[in-house]
């Protein structure tokens, strides 16, 4: 079992998918950080200096000013700005990966075509089974007529 493992761990599949994961969480932190720090804090001051990361709708009695205070409160939120961030982080990791797969796919070049099955040029004898041409009209090892 070590043996085979072993294989599968040194196989070039198994270590691409390795540095894709690394280099995914990487970029999932990069994505994260630009939402936050760069995107949500413009349009929060467009729209009335509201900060998305602190929206929230409470779920029990009481009013708290942040979201940090409710949940010390131990009172249940909607954390409806945090969903919003999450859908931006999203859309742009969705976006990054397409034009990434768009862009190999432009240096791979198109697929070849399909190769077309090229018609039979024989067929059996119904008689003797024998392998003959297609346009036969008698066969010539049992010199039966063929329709």
């Amino acid at each position: 079992m070590w043996k085979e493992f072993r294989e599968f761990a040194i196989k070039g599949n198994a270590l691409d998918l390795a540095v894709g994961v690394v280099i995914g969480a990487a970029f999932g932190k990069i994505v994260s950080s630009l939402v936050a720090d760069v995107l949500m804090p413009p349009l929060g001051l467009l729209i009335g200096k509201v900060d998305f990361s602190e929206r929230f709708i409470t779920l029990g009695p009481g009013h708290y000013d942040t979201l940090a205070a409710a949940k010390a409160a131990g009172v249940a939120t909607l954390n409806y700005g945090l969903f919003i961030n999450a859908v931006i982080q999203f859309l742009i990791v969705a976006f990054s990966v397409f034009l990434l797969v768009r862009q190999v796919n432009r240096l791979r070049g198109p697929a070849p075509e399909p190769a077309v099955a090229a018609a039979p040029t024989t067929r059996d004898c119904p008689f003797c089974c024998t392998t003959i041409p297609i346009k036969a009209v008698r066969c010539p090892q049992c010199t039966s007529q063929l329709s």
